[in-house]
């Protein structure tokens, strides 16, 4: 299994000779406004993408977590092929369909793509009444023989779900998005430091990656921030941090 962090959430995966790429945002930096209900008014994203985008574009399977514009946009939706093959959660199909994409998937639970078997699970877009506002959203866990379980949590903050994830296929590899996103008001809408410190703690067996930092303006939990909290704990040995572009 090799993972490249392309940027913020967008992954390229190659997993038992099978290639995915997970969340695409393709847009140039600073083309997009900044997130309604932010604090600040940089625009997004905040930095380039590491290399030429059409490294990016002819994966072996598309799959998409939920549709916000920062994991599905519209540069993504322009780039890749028609005949793309989309998995992606309950209800998101039509959107994909009605950009004009042929091969879509919902899974419900679980499939099997070539192979590798992906199962779906659920996650919490933040708390109370934002949180419900944010919608639906799931992560997937990839299994196949030979390869590590690989489990990537998708915008969530630390919950329950997350937990029965964990417990039910405990992954060799975590994937969250951390950032600690948010609005004015309101808690945070993805992991903030102390909910990736509570996936390191309860999982020691699992080896975490943190994404989705220093690329869209209301994430303020930077690589810096959570390294350094990381590092107050102790538990640096458990997390990886990767720049833009790097393979893990």
């Amino acid at each position: 299994m090799r993972v490249q962090l392309i940027r913020h959430a967008t992954l390229w995966l190659e997993y038992a000779g099978v290639t995915f790429l997970i969340d695409p945002m393709f847009s140039p930096q600073g083309a997009n406004p900044p997130i309604m209900n932010s604090d600040n008014e940089r625009r997004n994203p905040l930095v380039p993408l590491p290399g030429e985008l059409d490294a990016w574009l002819a994966p072996d399977a598309v799959i998409v977590t939920h549709l916000h514009a920062d994991h599905w946009d519209a540069a993504a939706a322009q780039a890749l092929p028609k005949s793309s093959t989309i998995l992606c959660q309950p209800g998101n199909q039509d959107a994909f369909r009605t950009a004009g994409f042929t091969d879509v998937t919902e899974i419900i639970d679980s499939t099997t793509f070539r192979g590798v078997t992906v199962h779906r699970t659920n996650g919490q877009h933040g708390t109370g009444e934002i949180g419900e506002r944010m919608g639906k959203v799931s992560g997937f866990v990839f299994q196949a023989d030979g390869e590590p379980t690989l489990y990537i949590a998708g915008d969530t903050i630390w919950c329950e779900d997350v937990k029965t994830a964990l417990d039910t296929y405990k992954p060799d590899l975590t994937i969250v998005n951390a950032g600690g996103a948010r609005f004015v008001v309101g808690d945070p809408i993805t992991m903030d430091a102390d909910d990736v410190i509570q996936v390191v703690q309860y999982a020691p067996y699992t080896k975490v990656i943190a994404v989705h930092m220093d690329s869209i303006n209301h994430c303020h939990v930077t690589r810096d921030v959570l390294r350094a909290r990381l590092a107050e704990q102790r538990l640096l040995e458990q997390l990886a941090i990767p720049e833009d572009g790097e393979w893990m």
